[in-house]
């Protein structure tokens, strides 16, 4: 079963909120300023979102570790 466009963009948000807050605490950590640590964040968002959403769409291409259903499977 394929994955519509918009799941695979609502997934990438998601994701990257969580990480673009790891990379600004991990950045702040090691730079020890806020501004720094959220310019990282702010750049790394943007990528990072357009980089999980083709890794997203190819993954979407393939059939790798799908199961089909069988002939006799049926759905309630």
């Amino acid at each position: 079963m394929g994955e519509k466009h918009y799941r695979s963009v609502i997934k990438a948000i998601s994701w990257r909120t969580v990480g673009t807050i790891d990379t600004i605490i991990v950045s702040y950590f090691i730079t020890g300023n806020l501004v720094m640590a959220v310019s990282i964040g702010s750049i790394e968002v943007v990528t990072k979102m357009f980089l999980y959403y083709l890794h997203e769409r190819a993954w979407d291409r393939t059939n790798f570790g799908r199961v089909k259903p069988s002939a006799n499977d049926y759905q309630i």
